[in-house]
């Protein structure tokens, strides 16, 4: 029988490589295309967006400065390709997922997409929480709990209608 590369990796091995940078963990399920096109498309949105700098002036307590470095049309698209990169190692490394184990994911991109779009002018206390911190704090918790509800539901579904045994 040939070896299934990936498909007995850890599924948390996977998903904390691709949390350290999206494209690690395709790359140790040796699916090297996606995996550099994906450390490609993260270097290009990072530089273009001005990551680097907004999490650099973040952790200094900067956020104005922050905020005006901020490419806002260029790191828009992070969330998206951060939370793919996620879903897809994790989904490769132990072959097939359990049902609608993307929407979690899914939902984590959606929430901290819209916590960037609201960074500018989002307060707490008087203080603005600025485009590092409202994604992370904020729409990460959001959509993972959402996503988890969601998916708890449509299991349920599932189950009543008696197409899976879970």
């Amino acid at each position: 029988m040939a070896k299934q590369y990936g498909k007995n990796r850890n599924k948390l091995e996977m998903l904390l490589w691709s949390i350290a940078l999206p494209g690690f963990g395709q790359l140790l399920n040796h699916k090297y295309f996606k995996g550099f096109l994906l450390i490609a498309l993260e270097f290009i949105i990072n530089v273009f967006g001005k990551f680097n700098e907004v999490i650099i002036l973040s952790f200094h307590g900067e956020i104005q400065e922050a905020i005006n470095q901020t490419n806002y049309g260029w790191l828009m698209f992070y969330p998206c390709l951060y939370f793919y990169a996620m879903w897809d190692a994790y989904k490769d490394a132990e072959g097939e997922s359990k049902p609608y184990a993307f929407v979690p994911f899914v939902f984590s991109a959606y929430f901290v997409t819209l916590g960037l779009i609201f960074s500018p002018n989002f307060t707490l206390f008087g203080q603005l929480i600025g485009p590092m911190w409202l994604p992370m704090l904020g729409g990460l918790p959001v959509g993972l709990i959402v996503g988890g509800i969601i998916r708890w539901l449509l299991l349920k579904r599932l189950k009543k209608n008696n197409i899976i045994n879970t």
